[in-house]
């Protein structure tokens, strides 16, 4: 799902943080996909709001969890904290395999 973000020419301490920062940004992810579950489409505040991140650190899991398949937008707004409107994520359903 997460890709590293680190280059050939970096330390080994840089590749030491990234491996670090994958493993919390993937539990981050699973609590996101967790809580569309859980609670139905959502926008990155009302997310936050149920998982007890911060509204960042949703956001930067979205479009990786978009472009992974695992959710997607609603097409509809939802009020956010500040009262903006923002876009609603909803869980995408996946195709199973037929045996």
């Amino acid at each position: 799902m997460l890709h590293p973000t680190v280059r050939n020419t970096d330390p080994l301490t840089s590749w030491q943080a990234a491996g670090s920062a994958k493993d919390l940004a993937s539990r981050h992810a699973q609590i996101i996909v967790d809580c569309l579950t859980k609670h139905g489409a959502l926008g990155k505040d009302g997310i936050a709001a149920h998982t007890g991140l911060e509204s960042m650190q949703v956001a930067r899991r979205l479009h990786e969890l978009e472009r992974d398949g695992e959710i997607s937008l609603t097409g509809q707004v939802v009020k956010s904290k500040s009262g903006r409107m923002e876009r609603e994520w909803k869980i995408t359903p996946m195709q199973r395999e037929l045996i």
